[in-house]
């Protein structure tokens, strides 16, 4: 996000905490499947359950990472709109994208939400040896995806604020990456990790 975005900067530090925290997730995992293949090889006994907590482990890594890469404008867009349109073309077709990414977000969310209560309300469990109470894995997962839908949200209030007030903003805050800022972020991140 362009460094004047209040909104994206108020929110992005929860949003890489989370994602963060993914990333941890995922090196815990890699570290089990490792255990576990070492294990089978040599051993030959399993764990049981890797290819589960794997499972969990993926649908928490893309729950936490879309909020970030929301306010990092890192989502896929088909670009071949907004390069031929105009400033106020543009403008409208970025303001409809956030809203689409917010009422993706919603429903994502709500379905989330409706898929745990039925976990708790059955106490399902996972049919596998480990046989996980479902509520703890969807949890996690129903969190990652309200925090989407809160920061999707945020967005596209600010967007649409923008939109009345002022779409140059508008399109720079929540328009595709240009090729130029996209090199310049590569460039001052490669500067970043020399520097350390």
């Amino acid at each position: 996000m362009p460094q004047e975005n209040r909104v994206a900067q108020a929110l992005t530090p929860a949003a890489r905490a989370l994602a963060l925290l993914a990333g941890y997730a995922l090196l815990l995992l890699t570290l089990v499947i490792t255990v576990e293949v070492l294990l089978r090889r040599f051993a030959n006994i399993s764990l049981q359950g890797s290819d589960e907590l794997g499972g969990y482990t993926l649908a928490m890594i893309g729950a936490f990472g879309f909020s970030l890469a929301a306010l990092e404008r890192a989502h896929t867009r088909v670009e071949i709109l907004t390069e031929r349109a105009g400033p106020g073309t543009g403008s409208v077709l970025n303001l409809l994208a956030t809203l689409g990414t917010m009422l993706m977000a919603l429903f994502m969310a709500w379905q989330g939400w409706v898929a745990l209560m039925e976990s708790v309300e059955f106490r399902s469990l996972s049919g596998t040896p480990l046989m996980t109470p479902l509520w703890m894995p969807q949890g996690v997962w129903v969190f990652g995806l309200a925090v989407f839908a809160l920061v999707s949200t945020a967005l596209f209030l600010h967007a649409a604020l923008l939109f009345a007030r002022d779409r140059d903003r508008l399109n720079r805050f929540y328009g595709p990456k240009a090729l130029k800022e996209v090199i310049d972020e590569e460039q001052a991140g490669m500067t970043a990790r020399g520097a350390r």
